[in-house]
């Protein structure tokens, strides 16, 4: 069992950076697995621990954990008044506007029954067109975007970027497979580009605004080399995010 990366740990709160292909923990949409991350946290880090919030399994980056139940409601009010900022990477199909909204309604778990209010922001920070022919078209386009979900409904982006025909590279539920399996052929790509970069929320204990940022694994070093997109990413983790 490999150690995790702890991006920040104290006495109140522990900031991990979650690996793709994991689930955060037991629950009945995940099944039975020999391996969750809350239980390699607990070898790692001692006493207590509580999530303050979930990432998906095929998910990576900044996850926040609790060292107190009280900690843990404090975290967990800051976002429910939408006050934590959650920014994301993910590589999409086609390029979308430089900026824009989604406001499409989602149900739960299950994708049935009622739909609840969901919002998801998005700036477009690079885009390339390759020469592969691939269906009707010569070429294909992608895109690199800096994404703020504003509510937390079950998979939001990769449901919301699917509803705009933006599907996420690397999504085997709500995705494409024929644009999944060009980026596994061409850039050995095994796993969902979608990627929790930063979170910034205000301490607990300290009241200070902190920011936590999760490095990009080698799947998307890759990527982000392959397209030329180094400079577009260094220049958008120099900006504080939108609702920062």
């Amino acid at each position: 069992m490999s150690l995790l990366n702890l991006l920040h740990l104290d006495d109140a709160l522990v900031a991990v950076d979650k690996p793709p292909g994991i689930a955060v923990h037991r629950s009945q949409l995940v099944g039975a697995d020999e391996d969750y991350l809350i239980d390699r946290l607990r070898a790692q880090v001692e006493g207590q621990l509580y999530l303050a919030h979930r990432l998906d399994r095929a998910t990576s980056g900044v996850l926040l954990v609790a060292r107190s139940r009280e900690i843990a409601a404090e975290l967990g009010q800051q976002l429910m008044d939408r006050t934590v900022v959650k920014e994301y990477l993910a590589v999409v199909r086609g390029w979308p506007d430089e900026e824009g909204c989604i406001d499409h309604p989602l149900s739960g778990a299950s994708l049935k029954g009622p739909r609840r209010d969901a919002l998801t922001l998005w700036r477009r920070l690079a885009t390339v067109e390759l020469p592969i022919e691939m269906g009707r078209y010569p070429q294909q386009r992608y895109s690199l975007l800096a994404v703020q979900p504003e509510t937390g409904r079950y998979q939001q982006i990769r449901r919301h970027f699917a509803h705009a025909s933006h599907h996420l590279i690397g999504d085997t539920t709500h995705g494409r497979g024929d644009h999944n399996r060009l980026f596994r052929i061409h850039w050995s790509m095994h796993r969902l580009l979608l990627h929790a970069w930063r979170l910034e929320f205000t301490h607990p204990v300290s009241g200070e605004r902190l920011r936590v940022e999760a490095p990009l694994d080698a799947s998307w070093q890759r990527v982000l080399a392959a397209f030329g997109w180094d400079a577009a990413l260094a220049e958008a983790g120099a900006r504080p995010p939108a609702g920062g």
